[in-house]
């Protein structure tokens, strides 16, 4: 009989399930809902370092953007940390969230989210309502935002009360 501990290396499967793991996140990262697939870029002007007027017109629901923050699909938690004490495991990759409103303005808040790489083109951050001049887009989403101007709306809506 053979002792587990001996001969076959404990690490291969822990690889293996790392590498399942990554292909897996991956695959979900490139499955975000398409919904602003359907449509095309709503027409926006950037003054300086921020998008002073809604892409949508109107104001976004907090709410469904705080959602839409916390779920892994949307990939910002798993960068950003912030005021959710219910998100176990968040990112620490990016600047924390807390005090975000307080921080930036709203035009300054949905440049950031629009296109982050026109502030800082190192950033590691995906520009979500931006098509031209993109590498490494995976096929699914080539021609298609991350986020349709909606949910960059209600992102905005939500950042903005995080005030502390």
């Amino acid at each position: 009989m053979r002792n587990p501990g001996i001969g076959r290396s404990r690490g291969k499967p822990l690889a293996r399930s790392a590498t399942l793991f990554a292909g897996a996140w991956l695959a979900t990262a490139l499955a975000l809902p398409c919904v602003a697939g359907a449509q095309g870029l709503r027409p926006y002007a950037v003054a300086g370092d921020a998008i002073s007027d809604s892409l949508t017109g109107a104001v976004g629901d907090a709410a469904r953007g705080r959602a839409l923050m916390l779920d892994r699909s949307s990939t910002c938690i798993l960068c950003h940390s912030g005021p959710f004490p219910e998100v176990r495991f968040q990112g620490d990759l990016a600047p924390d969230l807390a005090g975000a409103g307080s921080r930036w303005s709203e035009g300054q808040l949905r440049l950031r989210l629009v296109d982050a790489s026109s502030l800082n083109p190192a950033t590691i951050m995906p520009s979500y309502y931006r098509l031209n001049g993109l590498v490494r887009v995976g096929a699914a989403w080539r021609g298609k935002p991350i986020l349709s101007a909606e949910q960059i709306e209600d992102m905005v809506a939500y950042l903005k009360t995080l005030r502390e």
